[in-house]
Formats: C-alpha cells, structure tokens, sequence
C-alpha cells in the first residue's frame, strides 16, 4: 500500500508543477553562479534582429542577374566564396561533402534553428553553435556524394538552407524535394498584426503538413514573447516566455520543460523557472534541478 501511495503522489506532483505551487516562490536561496538568478538574457531577441521575410523579391533580382553570375567563379548570392570538401569512411564507402564557405564575419540569424557551419579544426559540418573563431558558414552549392552516387544537393545562404534541396537513395531514385527561404521552408507559417503583412505575429515552422523546427510569437511592437521548437508535430525542449519591455532588453517571464524528444512516453510539462519583470527570480522547480 506504501508503495501505491507513493506512485498516486507521484502522478499529481508533475501537473502541480505547471499549474501551482505559487505558495513558496519567495523560498529560494540563488547560488552566484545560478544561471537562473537573473532572468535578464542576450539583447539578441529585441526586434533589431527580427526575421526579414524578403527573400522572395530577392530571389527575383537574382534571377535576372543569373547569366552575369554564371561568369563569374564561385560568387553566389553577391559573395564571393570558396571551395572545400571533407571524406569520411562509412561501412567501406567513401562519402564526400563538397561545398563552398564564406568568410565574411556576418552572425546567423537567431531565429533558424539549423545553422550549417564548417568546423575548421575538427573538419566537419555542424548545425550547431556557429562560433566564428572556429569555422566559417556554408554559402553557395552543396552536394553529399556516397560511393558515386549524389545522396543529397542543394544551396546555402550564409549558413541557412535555400532555395530547391533535393535527397535521393542509393539507386539515385528522388527521395524527397523541399523549397527553402533563409533556412525556412516555403510552406512555413507566418501570421501578421496589420492587413499589410509587415508586422509578424507567429512563425510557425512546418515540414509535410507538421510542425518542425523553431516557434516564434511576437509581440506587436516585434519583441519576442515565446520561443521554442517542434520535432513532428510536438513540443520539445525549452520554451521560453519573455516579458513586454518595449523592446528595452529582453527578460525571461518563465521557462516551461517539455519532453526532449517527441513521442517520449511518460513525458509531462513542468515550469522550470519563473522571473519577475524585473528580472528576479521568483520561482525554481528545485525538485528537478537537485536531481
């Protein structure tokens, strides 16, 4: 019975997590070094940087200046670039990644999730984390080659996917063909404020009619209100809430834990942290953060 009584405890600890425990918010000792003893965060997120839909009035500029690229090497997008590959061995087949880079030191737009980088000292290409003192981001055209076949192919736009990606399998038989705008695909979501589409309510990432990748929802003046991310359909990871500060600084409201993957069984929300407007911490889910 003691073991029963202690599952039922159990059950109605992680609803209780999300939706109470106000009582003791003021009951919380905050090391120095706490991460979550200031919910004041990178300026990164004010509208400054918020996403420029304008990829699609650029793509016809680029269009008619096609044939004056052509002539010219390894120019994509107006930026000059340069060419590289890398070879690994993968169960006795030789895999090539050939691709051209960028140097301009130019920072990535926050709002993609996966940003392609080539890793200079490892020599791989990552999608996460870009540090600039390590690497350079991918710009330009793209093929995965295995044995002699082309298993993937596509363009890069400093370091974001873009334009037409196509993957294929080993019989070179055309797996799957996706449209890309900046790292975002064209069938991606974007709700507006005003009639004339200029300011941005919602992104919603979509991939094959479910959601995938990063969640973004703004407040009316173009701060950011919620990020998280997707993986089919389901939320996953962090999301976090941001307090309306008229674009002054970007402060942490509060942080809710979903499952880190999708579909993972016995996975429940729970608030991790909550912040004042001021950025002060008056909540942490202590349960979770001494285990």
């Amino acid at each position: 019975m003691k073991a029963i009584w202690i599952g039922i405890s159990l059950f109605f600890l992680a609803p209780a997590t999300l939706f109470a425990q106000k009582k003791n918010k003021k009951e919380i000792e905050t090391p120095i070094s706490d991460p979550d003893s200031s919910g004041i965060v990178s300026d990164k997120l004010l509208p400054t940087t918020s996403p420029l839909l304008l990829f699609d009035e650029q793509s016809k500029k680029e269009k008619k200046k096609k044939k004056k690229k052509k002539e010219k090497k390894n120019i994509y997008f107006g930026e000059k670039t340069r060419k590289a590959r890398t070879k690994q061995v993968l169960k006795d087949q030789i895999q090539y990644t050939l691709f051209n880079y960028t140097t301009q030191d130019k920072d990535p737009d926050p709002y993609i999730r996966d940003i392609y980088w080539y890793d200079s000292k490892e020599k791989i290409i990552r999608t996460k984390n870009f540090d600039a003192s390590k690497g350079v981001l991918l710009h330009g055209p793209y093929e995965k080659i295995i044995g002699d076949i082309t298993v993937e192919k596509g363009m890069f736009y400093f370091g974001t996917k873009h334009g037409i990606w196509m993957s294929f399998d080993s019989k070179s038989v055309l797996l799957d063909k996706g449209h890309y705008n900046g790292g975002w695909r064209k069938d991606s979501r974007t709700s507006y404020y005003d009639a004339n589409n200029k300011v941005i309510e919602k992104m919603t990432p979509m991939e094959y009619d479910l959601m995938e990748g990063n969640y973004f929802h703004f407040y009316e003046n173009g701060q950011v209100a919620v990020v998280g991310e997707y993986q089919y359909g389901e939320k996953v990871g962090l999301w976090t809430e941001y307090w309306d500060t008229k674009n002054t600084q970007a402060i942490r409201k509060r942080e809710i834990q979903y499952q880190e993957k999708a579909f993972t069984k016995n996975a429940r929300p729970y608030i991790r942290a909550e912040w004042d407007k001021d950025g002060n911490l008056i909540y942490r889910n202590n349960l979770i953060s001494n285990q």
